[in-house]
């Protein structure tokens, strides 16, 4: 069964057939191979997948960004940034990576913020000069910042995957990581814009002058500090934070900054069900693909196989991350968290690698595989964005795909940067 389960999954990826498409069909076919189980079970995996009340949570985080994205609080975040920062050499580029911050607090998605601020901050930055290429770059690798900071839609997804995590402490755990994928970009922008003679920003507004014409922004800023301190204090459950993340962004939206007309809601509803529903296929799909290597035991014998060589916990971080970014390379986020956290956690778990280390480099180093061709989900969307060949944007993005590996490397060796607010928080004894 384990030959015809991965030769027809590896077929059909080379194949681009979907990859919801590519691990239900692998595995139907290796059940109807085998003759063991019924073809019905297949089906009662599939709905086995999504009966959970944790993943209720992605729809109601996908339809606050709409709202968010839809009420035209992305102009206002750009501005905001472009406040506090826009005035240094190459403060667009900063001012880019700072709204991606503050979009990732409201977003939860990579994708949603490559697509709706993306295309604020790249027109904005080639009106002021900067090539559309280094535009796209900075807008493509400061939207995966939004993977890693709360609220996350892969952390809830990866939290499903692996019992020995929960979402709450992944949402506290990917704070410091989120601010030093950002400071790393930053210094990156700040060198280039150095290196090229990009020119200063305009001269900020006195503080009095924005708040009075822009002040009302604010209000969408402590959205994350409600999810996350709710959740801490056991005010809500992330399911529950969810559900508050969208009530708050509609009531901003509509009565606060009064961007959002009714009639908007409609279109905005069929969006975020679209974007639910595929998410919620590849779930179903990974669980029933999940369930077979669990059957045939492909966990257990890795496991087994790689505690025996004897590796040191940070050899088999740095070998996990390894494997990972390449497997990105042709895998998305979201089911490679579904297909290989099985397999990675209980081996990292047995090298005696904190859960929440283990969560953060495997998001962080699939999550990097977003903006490398030829899958790159993000760079895809960026190129679309600003209407150049993708091959424009892979040549500009290399010096911020660095420093993104850099900020990788950093919690492989230093757990501290993984654990350190957890442990403050109480998630880690």
């Amino acid at each position: 069964m384990s030959t015809i389960l991965f030769a027809a999954f590896v077929v059909m990826l080379v194949l681009g057939v979907p990859v919801a498409v590519v691990m239900g069909g692998a595995s139907l076919l290796a059940i109807l191979y085998e003759g063991r189980y019924p073809g019905l079970i297949i089906a009662q995996r599939l709905f086995a997948g999504i009966d959970s009340f944790p993943l209720m949570a992605i729809p109601f985080f996908v339809l606050a960004a709409e709202l968010m994205t839809g009420g035209k609080i992305t102009d206002g975040l750009l501005s905001l940034a472009s406040q506090i920062i826009g005035r240094l050499r190459g403060g667009l580029g900063h001012a880019n990576v700072l709204m991606s911050i503050f979009f990732s607090g409201i977003s939860g998605s990579a994708l949603a913020d490559a697509a709706g601020p993306g295309a604020v901050t790249i027109q904005m930055m080639r009106k002021a000069g900067y090539s559309v290429e280094y535009a796209a770059a900075v807008t493509a690798s400061s939207a995966l910042i939004s993977s890693i900071i709360p609220p996350s839609i892969i952390m809830v997804i990866y939290a499903l995957s692996d019992n020995a995590v929960s979402v709450s402490a992944l949402f506290v755990a990917g704070i410091v990581p989120g601010v030093l994928m950002g400071l790393s970009l930053m210094i990156t922008n700040g060198y280039l814009a150095w290196k090229r003679d990009f020119k200063a920003g305009e001269p900020r507004k006195p503080w009095g002058q924005f708040i009075r014409e822009s002040g009302t922004i604010l209000a969408a800023l402590p959205l994350p500090i409600i999810i996350v301190g709710g959740i801490h204090s056991g005010v809500f459950t992330p399911t529950e934070a969810s559900a508050v993340a969208a009530a708050y962004a509609l009531i901003v939206t509509k009565f606060v900054l009064r961007s959002l007309t009714w009639s908007q809601l409609p279109r905005m509803f069929v969006r975020a069900g679209l974007m639910t529903s595929g998410v919620l296929m590849i779930v179903s799909t990974a669980s029933a693909f999940a369930w077979l290597l669990t059957v045939l035991q492909v966990p257990q014998a890795i496991t087994t196989t790689i505690t025996s060589l004897g590796l040191p916990p940070v050899a088999l971080l740095l070998a996990i991350a390894v494997f990972l970014l390449v497997a990105g390379l042709f895998i998305d986020t979201l089911p490679g968290v579904l297909l290989f956290v099985p397999i990675v956690a209980p081996v990292a778990d047995a090298m005696g690698i904190h859960p929440i280390q283990t969560a953060l480099v495997v998001i962080l180093s699939l999550t990097i595989g977003m903006i490398t061709p030829p899958v790159g989900g993000v760079l895809f969307v960026v190129s679309v964005v600003a209407r150049i060949p993708l091959t424009r944007v892979v040549s500009a993005i290399l010096p911020f795909l660095a420093a993104e590996l850099l900020v990788l490397l950093l919690l492989i060796l230093v757990p501290a940067a993984s654990l350190w607010l957890p442990s403050l928080f109480g998630y880690v004894r």
